[in-house]
């Protein structure tokens, strides 16, 4: 099942309108006191290249999917954005809170976090 999320090109770095599919969701970071984390939504880059589509950050459309996919999947709601220099060229990256990172655990069994 492939997941897309659209973009509405209403972000800072970006006025493209492109369906971006997601290929993984990992948590990037995650604090001692499991009260803070990144998670990191990594896309194809054959559908969207920040090279020359810009950053998918601050995007309202992009965003309001995710949070839709959070609903779906049961997922804390406590997410947000990370500032400008924590986004990759393969991943939009998002500060997460201990509400998001208790339900992620229980949904995957623990918090892993890629090197």
């Amino acid at each position: 099942m492939k997941v897309i999320f659209n973009t509405k090109g209403d972000g800072f770095w970006t006025n493209k309108r492109l369906a971006v599919e997601i290929v993984d969701m990992q948590l990037g970071y995650v604090n001692d006191e499991l009260d803070f984390g990144e998670l990191r939504i990594y896309f194809n880059t054959k559908t969207w290249d920040t090279r020359k589509d810009g950053l998918i950050y601050t995007d309202g459309q992009f965003f309001e999917d995710v949070t839709n996919f959070l609903v779906e999947h049961e997922l804390g709601l406590d997410v947000s954005y990370s500032e400008q220099g924590m986004q990759g060229n393969t991943y939009v990256s998002c500060d997460v809170g201990p509400k998001f990172l208790k339900t992620w655990a229980a949904k995957f069994g623990q918090l892993v976090v890629v090197d």
